[in-house]
């Protein structure tokens, strides 16, 4: 009996001892295996999360592409608009005559542009007539008769004359259509027909074409260049029937209310024809003209009314004759609007040296502006 107790109860021992170990061995292993554990998920964590980072992004169409910007947006002034320059149109020569002789050439005064001396070859020769507005003082760019005409028109104008006292013949008279057609702003032709004549068996007086040229033109002044040409159409019986050239420079001023000064000067010189019957001489002359407008231009029967004097002097400068003659002479005259774009136009002529050409000129005319 007592062989056998003692091994059973080192059996017992050595399962408890067993027990024993085992639970430490498993207390000892949670940590590092919660560590293990733990360093397993973060490993996964972080191989996940870098495949989606690394994932690439879905393609967009068409391609943006990012600026870097400051890190603060300049501040600039803002920028002031600039008017667009205005776009001038282009006419066919065709197109700028017709404008100028059959258009509305007072409906818009805007397109009339200021013309110098500085552009006179570049401006202003292909494009049409405009009417120029009125003068710096408010006066209108008007003809008078017996002086110079300084601007262009578009108009015609039927005048009689009639000069009492003319050396062999006691009285004479002549009548003559002159018509102004503007080409463009710096061209126009002046025609000049005559009608009639009481010297000798015919009654047709010399044709004068003028070419006209603009040399300068503004608001205050206008500035011309005349070449007129004279065919021998006429009879020396009416002193007439030779041909002359005739270049004049002519000028207009209103700076100052309804008053204007207009004038010129030139030569007219006789190289073909009847020269020594019609009594031709190479001859100087100059005008001056002062007048000062009352009414306004739509008072008719009293429109644009203006009084003007005009003074003219010539000089002979040939060897045609026994002696040279120097002429002047003075004389009022007026200008009134009638309505609808007629006007009434009167003037006299006095010599006040001697010898005298005539006693007296009286000068009477109608006009129309189209």
């Amino acid at each position: 009996m007592n062989i056998n107790s003692k091994p059973i109860k080192s059996l017992y021992e050595a399962r408890c001892l067993f027990g024993l170990g085992m639970a430490a061995f498993a207390l000892i292993s949670s940590p590092v295996n919660a560590a293990s554990s733990a360093t397993k998920g973060k490993t996964q964590s972080s191989h996940h999360s870098s495949q989606k980072a690394t994932k690439p992004a879905q393609a967009t169409y068409p391609p943006t592409q990012t600026t870097a910007q400051p890190a603060y947006a300049p501040t600039r002034p803002a920028a002031t608009p600039v008017a667009a320059a205005p776009v001038e149109r282009s006419y066919t020569f065709g197109e700028m005559v017709a404008e100028s002789m059959f258009g509305d050439v007072y409906a818009e005064p805007s397109k009339w542009e200021e013309l110098g001396y500085g552009n006179l070859f570049s401006k202003g020769w292909n494009k049409p007539w405009v009417s120029p507005p009125a003068g710096g003082g408010g006066a209108p760019r008007m003809g008078w008769l017996n002086a110079e005409d300084g601007v262009f028109y578009r108009l015609s104008i039927a005048t009689f004359a009639w000069a009492h006292g003319t050396g062999n013949y006691s009285d004479s008279y002549s009548g003559m259509l002159t018509s102004y057609t503007p080409v463009s702003a710096r061209f126009e032709v002046r025609t000049d027909i005559g009608l009639a004549s009481n010297r000798g068996p015919s009654n047709f007086a010399d044709f004068i074409v003028t070419p006209r040229f603009l040399l300068s033109e503004s608001k205050e002044q206008t500035q011309s260049l005349d070449l007129a040409f004279r065919t021998p159409t006429g009879n020396s019986y009416n002193g007439q029937g030779y041909a002359s050239i005739n270049p004049q420079y002519n000028f207009w001023t209103n700076y100052w209310k309804g008053l204007v000064v207009r004038g010129g000067l030139g030569f007219n010189v006789p190289y073909s024809g009847e020269i020594a019957n019609a009594g031709a001489r190479s001859t100087f002359y100059s005008n001056v003209a002062i007048g000062y407008y009352f009414t306004e231009h739509n008072a008719a029967p009293f429109g644009d009314l203006v009084l003007y004097v005009s003074n003219k002097f010539s000089q002979v400068i040939d060897n045609r004759g026994p002696s040279s003659t120097t002429t002047f002479s003075m004389g009022p005259g007026f200008r009134d609007h009638l309505g609808d774009n007629w006007y009434l136009l009167g003037a006299v002529d006095v010599p006040v040296t001697n010898p005298k050409p005539y006693d007296y000129q009286v000068f009477g005319g109608i006009m129309k502006v189209y």
